[in-house]
């Protein structure tokens, strides 16, 4: 039953009580009416605290990049090793070491450079031009493992590149001293014809003067007065 219905109820019960004892009732039920406990609040719900996702304290806070596996410097250090092997070459043995390089040219993807410096090191015009190509082969090859290659190539390049135009100043200026040189020859040619020309004069006998007639008869003849 209701809390708001017991005064209803009351209210019957005392009707029916004799006069008598409506007074004790009327008494009884205000009693009871201010005894009743008042209806209990609603249980609060807690509000559960927001779902965090678990920390894992050993989680590196930020993503770590693998690390890099170190470039294979081993043709490179066989390159050098073998270049500073050919700069101390006599001119003979370098001539050998030229030949012998040529034949293994395809041999390696190094090969062709290190043909190309032993090449650059005769100083001759033709070996440059050679050395120039095998440098450009070796930077058109596009194979990883020529690839560690390219910056030798590079700076070889650079340096026949510049020794190329050394000797092409160098042939310009041989040749304006070839053109000098015949220029001179020809004007002492020319001095030397003249001179010649003057000494056969100077030795040239003068020609005598031409006899006086001589007179008929063995007479003289001499003018009218």
């Amino acid at each position: 039953m209701q809390p708001d219905r017991h005064p209803r109820l009351a209210r019957i019960l005392l009707m029916r009580l004799p006069p008598a004892d409506r007074i004790a009732g009327l008494a009884a039920a205000l009693l009871l009416t201010g005894c009743a406990a008042p209806p209990a609040p609603a249980p609060v719900v807690p509000v559960p605290p927001e779902a965090q996702a678990p920390t894992d304290p050993e989680a590196p806070t930020s993503a770590q990049c693998p690390p890099t596996a170190p470039e294979d410097g081993q043709p490179i250090q066989q390159l050098l090793a073998q270049t500073d092997r050919l700069l101390r070459l006599a001119p003979p043995e370098l001539a050998r070491e030229i030949a012998r390089l040529s034949e293994a040219e395809d041999a390696s993807d190094e090969a062709p450079l290190l043909l190309a410096i032993a090449l650059a090191q005769s100083r001759q015009p033709v070996d440059t031009a050679r050395a120039l190509g095998l440098v450009q082969r070796t930077l058109g090859n596009n194979a990883p493992a020529a690839q560690p290659l390219h910056s030798l190539a590079r700076l070889m390049e650079a340096r026949l590149l510049q020794q190329r135009r050394l000797e092409e100043q160098q042939e310009r200026q041989a040749q304006q001293l070839r053109d000098a040189q015949r220029r001179s020859d020809q004007l002492n040619e020319r001095i030397e014809a003249v001179r010649t020309i003057e000494r056969s004069l100077a030795t040239r006998p003068l020609p005598s003067p031409p006899a006086a007639p001589a007179s008929s008869n063995g007479n003289s003849t001499h003018p009218p007065p």
